[in-house]
């Protein structure tokens, strides 16, 4: 028989096996066989010690009336008296007598435990107790199914242990792990990069060796963790200034150490606008409208992203300026650095100032320890956008002033200046010339905002451009909610046009979506766009024609209908635009109408 390489549970403790088998041996002066449920010997006293390793002849014959087949098919031990008169097995080594179990895990045949005689000491021995021996194997089985158990528990243990160790090494932080005495038991090679020693020389060293007044050494005695603090390490150049988070590790519950995460301040703040800026990698070319003013605007901008001067964009709410100021940024030498964008607006005048320039520790009630940077500081090597920058109240306006002068900023109450190097990017839709002349602005300010200024025209000065963003935000919308809509009926197209959009294009991107919301049918109708669009245009003597009812039934027209009021209308002599009017769709529509449903015209 020639050696087999499969592999089964019970070889995973074949040497556990053998050790068992032979101490059986010697103990009842009989010989010992171990199968696995393939047949393959695990393990053997006696003539089996050298069989080791093969397979036992019944798994070459497919008899189920063998000793072994019979164990493993019912999984109920089997007493054979006499081999030669009882089905035993396809070849007979001298065996006289044998006492088989089971050996079973989780209610699963796994092998088979056999007790053997091979002349007639052996085999009375066996036959006389053969009650008691039958119950200690079951018992050796028992413990074999055990040993097996507890091997795949350790596997699946340590394949888990290798799995979080990949994990752990592969995040871009910093992991350290401590005792419940606030020892080091565990660090990746992160953490030892950012604290620069090795980890065979953090390992066993208490916390505050490497951080000292450290506050994690709480954690692990109160069980109490935090999350994204802010701590320094040591002293300049060599100083740690980390976000860092703990957490207690419980055991019944006890704290019994913790795990801290963490990351250098520069990488957190890199990574927190990555992740919560929400940006849009937009280019010039994907603000849409193809007007003279839009294309001039968009060509001006294009021009000054390369530079660092400080641009201003004025226009009306809704005409894009947020828009305006991702692009540029996008397009500038700064596009891998943070955009930082600011609200002014939308601030409390109260915490607008602590937010832009940030704070020191102690700097007021409730301030975090470490404090915290400002919006310019987290802004740096990149571009800041001040939105509504019209709103700023007149004492930031001269912490602005200096900031932008000195290209540095000084953080609520702290004294020392912290450099910056940030692109300003403004926007306001309020006439910023005429609020200086009121003394609501500084004049200094305006001009240190106003080197390059850029004017966002409103829609209602770009009519042309209504149509492209009407398919657009079609587009757009029926994909996000998932509705069958073609087109917009003409007598809508007209109704968009017509209308002033005092709201500018966020006021018509809120109407497609509305219109997308209400319309039942695929080609949105006057029904279903707002009210005061569709009166605006009924009010302005517009009238429906008799010929655009047939718009309400192409939502659920068929073929033969569609091709039928087509062919009616041409043989009128009706052009394909007339056609597309009397039946309340675009030429585009239309074509792709003809095209589907393979009309012939």
């Amino acid at each position: 028989m020639s050696p087999t390489y499969e592999c089964s549970r019970l070889m995973s403790i074949s040497d556990t096996a053998q050790q068992v088998a032979e101490a059986i041996s010697a103990v009842l002066d009989v010989e010992t066989e171990i199968l696995d449920n393939q047949y393959n010997i695990v393990a053997g006293t006696g003539k089996y010690r050298d069989l080791v390793g093969t397979k036992d002849e019944e798994a070459w014959h497919t008899d189920e009336d063998f000793i072994y087949t019979r164990v493993l098919k019912t999984g109920n031990p089997i007493i054979i008296e006499d081999p030669e008169a009882d089905f035993y097995g396809p070849i007979l080594m001298g065996e006289m007598g044998e006492i088989c179990c089971p050996i079973k895990l989780h209610g699963q045949v796994i092998g088979v435990m056999s007790l053997v005689a091979f002349d007639e000491k052996q085999k009375n021995q066996l036959m006389d107790k053969k009650d008691q021996l039958l119950n200690f194997l079951t018992r050796m089985a028992f413990l074999l199914a055990s040993r097996v158990s507890e091997v795949e528990a350790y596997n699946r243990l340590k394949i888990t242990s290798n799995k979080l160790n990949v994990i752990i090494e592969t995040i871009n932080q910093g992991i350290i792990s401590i005792s419940k005495d606030n020892l080091i038991i565990h660090c990746n090679k992160y953490a030892e990069s950012i604290i620069g020693i090795p980890g065979k020389h953090l390992l066993g060293r208490h916390i505050e060796e490497i951080w000292p007044n450290s506050p994690v050494v709480n954690v692990a005695k109160t069980g109490i963790g935090y999350r994204e603090k802010e701590e320094l390490y040591g002293a300049p150049p060599n100083q740690m200034h980390l976000l860092v988070t703990a957490t207690p590790i419980w055991l019944e519950d006890n704290p019994m150490g913790a795990v801290i995460s963490f990351r250098n301040m520069s990488d957190a703040r890199q990574l927190a606008y990555d992740l919560t800026d929400n940006k849009i990698a937009l280019e010039l070319d994907h603000i849409k409208g193809n007007s003279r003013k839009i294309i001039e605007v968009k060509y001006q901008a294009l021009r000054v992203a390369k530079g660092a001067s400080t641009i201003l964009i004025t226009g009306e709410s809704g005409t894009g300026k947020e828009l305006f100021a991702r692009a540029i940024h996008y397009a500038s030498p700064r596009r891998n650095k943070p955009l930082v964008i600011v609200n002014c607006g939308a601030i409390p005048e109260t915490l607008l100032e602590s937010e832009l320039f940030g704070y020191e520790e102690g700097a007021f009630t409730g301030a975090r320890k470490g404090g915290r940077p400002g919006k310019f500081e987290l802004a740096n090597e990149g571009t800041i956008f001040l939105d509504e920058i019209g709103d700023l109240p007149l004492h930031l306006q001269v912490k602005l002033l200096h900031a932008i002068q000195r290209r540095q900023v000084e953080r609520v109450g702290g004294n020392h200046p912290i450099p910056v190097d940030v692109r300003i990017v403004a926007a306001t839709n309020r006439d910023l010339e005429a609020m200086c002349k009121t003394g609501e602005f500084r004049e200094d300010l305006f001009y240190r905002l106003n080197v390059i200024p850029l004017y966002i025209p409103p829609l209602r000065n770009r009519k042309e451009d209504i149509a492209i963003l009407m398919d657009y935000f079609l587009d757009k919308y029926r994909s996000l909610l998932g509705k069958n809509i073609d087109d917009f009926s003409e007598n809508v197209r007209q109704a968009f046009i017509q209308y002033d959009w005092p709201g500018n294009v966020r006021e018509l991107e809120n109407a497609v979506e509305y219109a997308v919301n209400m319309e039942p049918g695929k080609i949105i109708t006057l029904d279903s766009i707002p009210k005061r669009v569709s009166g605006h245009w009924l009010n302005s003597g517009n009238t429906v024609p008799i010929e655009t009812n047939y718009r309400n039934d192409l939502g659920n027209m068929e073929k033969d209908l569609l091709a039928k009021k087509i062919m009616e209308l041409s043989s009128h002599n009706y052009s394909k635009k007339e056609i597309a009017t009397a039946l309340g769709i675009s030429r585009a529509t239309l074509y792709r109408k003809i095209k589907q449903y393979g009309i012939k015209m």
